[in-house]
């Protein structure tokens, strides 16, 4: 059925978003788009001229910038990061929302055919992408899928929808996609935009490169202070909201118990809530994490049934609006879970 319902949603909104771009408001100027708006009641041409939705991308001149869109929040701060003042990066996924079942309107649409590059994470993370890229007329445009050549994690991938009984078998059985949690990995994925962008904008290679090898570093130091703050704490086990934190466990020696799986909108039954509850009180756990994102409810729930305390752990998966008004970044918000845990196993 959300397959089925994908489909027709998508159909829609390629109509609706062709129509839309030629119906009056243009979509904002970039790199991709055609060089004059069409005039309102102007004549039409002999030969039809492309529309800015299906002008290809075009290499920036001097002086301007590489228009980039970008899938959910780290894939926006790190395209920012790598691209400096070379780059007009817009994150698809406003401030709040929580983007595992985001999908993109007609305007997402319109921005990706306009565009130069699109850097998105991949290894299942946006469900969409894979319809989406095949229907755009934008054959020049760049596509940075930014896990190529990270080491993947399996994960387990919840179903809520009886209609999908029929495809569980290929749907269960996945990858975590939040790569991103691990510095080390992510520097993978910050390689794969710097390359990206060298290829939609040769020209300004130098720049992307310091650029990278600067947060490269940060990121090794990141790691550093991960390892040598976590690696002799008594407690390893970590209860969380959903099952977010398979690589950063990974990287630091960490056992990671999630309430939900990959899905964060998907409910524990009442057997996993007793056996959550039972871990926590058999490894004394002082804190349950939930996410700013997503409702604290069944975290709350857990807590109060052992005494444990309840703490934010970030996925990083997109900021609050406390957060983007605040400055905060991936460097800050790693951070600040690196605190969080440091309370929660000392």
């Amino acid at each position: 059925m959300r397959k089925i319902c994908r489909i027709l949603f998508l159909g829609w909104i390629i109509l609706f978003g062709l129509a839309a771009c030629g119906g009056g408001q243009a979509a904002p100027a970039g790199p991709g788009a055609s060089a004059a708006a069409a005039q309102p009641g102007a004549a039409p041409a002999a030969e039809p001229a492309e529309t800015p939705a299906t002008a290809p991308a075009q290499t920036p001149t001097q002086g301007e910038t590489l228009s980039v869109r970008a899938s959910f929040y780290p894939m926006y701060d790190f395209a920012v990061k790598i691209g400096g003042d070379k780059v007009a990066v817009v994150n698809m996924v406003p401030a709040g929302t929580e983007p595992h079942d985001w999908e993109p309107a007609a305007a997402d649409i319109v921005g990706l055919e306009n565009a130069a590059v699109f850097v998105y994470n991949g290894a299942g993370m946006e469900h969409w992408a894979e319809d989406v890229l095949a229907a755009l007329e934008n054959r020049e445009l760049v596509i940075a899928e930014a896990s190529e050549g990270v080491p993947l994690l399996a994960g387990h991938h919840d179903h809520d929808d009886e209609d999908e009984a029929e495809d569980e078998d290929e749907e269960e059985e996945g990858y975590d996609p939040h790569v991103w949690l691990d510095p080390a990995r992510a520097k993978i994925v910050m390689e794969n935009i710097r390359n990206a962008f060298t290829q939609a904008d040769p020209a300004n290679q130098a720049v992307y490169e310091a650029n990278y090898e600067r947060y490269a570093a940060e990121l090794d130091e990141l790691d550093k202070t991960f390892r040598d703050t976590l690696a002799p704490l008594p407690n390893k086990d970590i209860i969380v909201a959903h099952e977010a934190f398979g690589y950063l466990c990974a990287a630091y020696g960490l056992n990671q118990v999630p309430i939900e799986g990959l899905s964060p909108d998907s409910e524990p039954d009442p057997a996993r809530m007793a056996e959550i509850i039972d871990f926590a009180r058999e490894r004394q756990i002082k804190v349950i994490f939930f996410e700013e994102l997503v409702s604290p409810k069944v975290a709350e729930t857990i807590a109060a049934a052992t005494g444990a305390a309840t703490a934010v752990l970030n996925p990083i998966e997109g900021l609050s609006d406390e957060e983007q008004a605040a400055g905060e970044d991936y460097f800050s918000l790693m951070r600040q879970n690196l605190a969080a845990l440091t309370a929660a196993l000392s």
